[in-house]
């Protein structure tokens, strides 16, 4: 399996849609309702750029929204078969390389607060919860995490 992170093309979508749905589908029981990343319109944002991938065939996706002042990861999705190869690691990993050459020494992201294992997962990567709050049906935890500007900047 390539560990290259690559911009996503529109040959990729059903992949994007297929590991997304893998990745997200165990919590639609727990959450009682679908997370957002399986509705997502998967072909937009690829073809916003928005979308990286990972893995012939894909095992793991990306979705990233730059703002003014930092980058929000949407979506975070590793097909279970790939469990305990690093792929989430080196996904979260390219999210900061990304960041700093976009100029973006911030990341934040959010994730359902029934979804436990990864409230226990971001701050392993550095990332800080800052706020809960209900969006609708979504009960979710807003994590942030600041990157150092490299020397110079």
């Amino acid at each position: 399996m390539s560990d290259d992170i690559r911009p996503a093309t529109a040959a990729d979508v059903p992949a994007v849609k297929a590991v997304t749905d893998a990745a997200y589908r165990p919590y639609i029981a727990r959450i009682g309702l679908r997370p957002m990343p399986m509705d997502r319109d998967h072909a937009a944002d690829v073809a916003e750029g928005r979308v990286f991938v990972v893995g012939d065939p894909v095992t793991g996706v990306l979705v990233l929204v730059p703002h003014e002042d930092h980058l929000f990861v949407e979506s975070v999705a590793v097909h279970p078969d790939a469990h305990g190869r690093g792929v989430g690691r080196r996904l979260l990993e390219f999210v900061d390389e990304h960041a700093c050459e976009l100029g973006l020494f911030e990341v934040q992201l959010y994730t359902n607060a029934m979804m436990w294992e990864n409230r226990k997962l971001y701050p392993k990567f550095g990332y800080e919860a800052v706020e809960r709050r209900a969006e609708g049906p979504y009960d979710r935890v807003r994590f942030r995490k600041r990157l150092a500007p490299p020397s110079g900047h």
